[in-house]
């Protein structure tokens, strides 16, 4: 782990977001001052997740949903950890106003930018604050995600996508998760969710360090990237995730492996899993 990580993980989920404001504050002034920024494409300075091109990396998710959840322009879709809408910006373009969009996140910033700027537009595009903690995002509130009961109705959703979610979960808030997810997707339903996978390539990958993340960290069943700031990033022995989606309801239809662990023909850089119900 490099050393402008752990400088970043030694911060509070509040000084980080602050840090982020700081550090894009000239770039953001300046676009605002020239007008070169996109008014429907957040400030720098309040993306909070993952890195590279907003824009496009928006848009490869959807291009990865509509190929591979089958999400049809009239099809409704949940976005579990939706963020300050990476996804849900390129989705207006795809959905007509038939289609639903339902988006929830635990940092109250993001979806507060949303609802403003996407919500005010696309009256089928909704938001929702779930306050939740966790050790990278939210460290102000007691309430745990394996206490969360998601408040859609059953078998609704078409497609269901979590992108870079279950990486920052522990084991028991996953599981609660995936059950959820079991209740709120259609029969014929697919999910869209990436994690970090250990599996023994993985393994021999990270002991000759042909990974970008190690994981040194072992558990049972999981492994840490960093065990002072857990939820940081989190990836799974593929045995045991197999084995809880399986206690869930759920089964892997189809994973591609990511390029963090030397994946070839990748997908994305974490790995990729659609799951499906399992059939009665």
């Amino acid at each position: 782990m490099n050393i402008f990580r752990k400088i970043y993980y030694a911060l509070t989920p509040t000084l980080r977001f602050y840090a982020r404001r700081i550090v894009y504050f000239p770039l953001d002034l300046y676009t605002l001052i020239t007008k070169g920024r996109d008014e429907m494409i957040p400030p720098r300075g309040k993306i909070f997740i993952g890195s590279g091109d907003f824009k496009k990396q928006g848009e490869h998710i959807l291009d990865l949903v509509v190929r591979y959840t089958k999400l049809k322009p009239d099809g409704k879709i949940l976005d579990i950890g939706c963020g300050i809408g990476r996804l849900a910006i390129p989705m207006t373009k795809y959905l007509s106003d038939k289609g639903v969009y339902e988006g929830f996140d635990i940092v109250k910033m993001g979806i507060d930018w949303c609802t403003a700027k996407i919500s005010s537009r696309y009256p089928n595009f909704h938001f929702l604050h779930i306050d939740l903690k966790n050790d990278l995002y939210n460290l102000k509130t007691s309430n745990e995600a394996k206490d969360f009961e998601f408040p859609y109705q059953h078998n609704y959703f078409d497609s269901i996508v979590l992108t870079s979610v279950f990486t920052h979960m522990m084991p028991n808030d996953v599981k609660h998760y995936l059950k959820q997810i079991s209740l709120v997707m259609k029969d014929g339903g697919y999910c869209l969710a990436t994690f970090f996978v250990i599996n023994d390539e993985v393994l021999d990958a990270i002991k000759n360090k042909k990974v970008y993340f190690s994981f040194d960290h072992k558990y049972d069943g999981y492994y840490l990237l960093d065990d002072k700031v857990k939820e940081a990033n989190v990836a799974y022995d593929m045995s045991f995730l197999y084995s809880m989606l399986e206690e869930c309801g759920l089964c892997v239809d189809f994973m591609s492996k990511g390029s963090w662990s030397n994946g070839t023909d990748s997908l994305d850089f974490q790995d990729v899993l659609i799951l499906k119900k399992i059939s009665a």
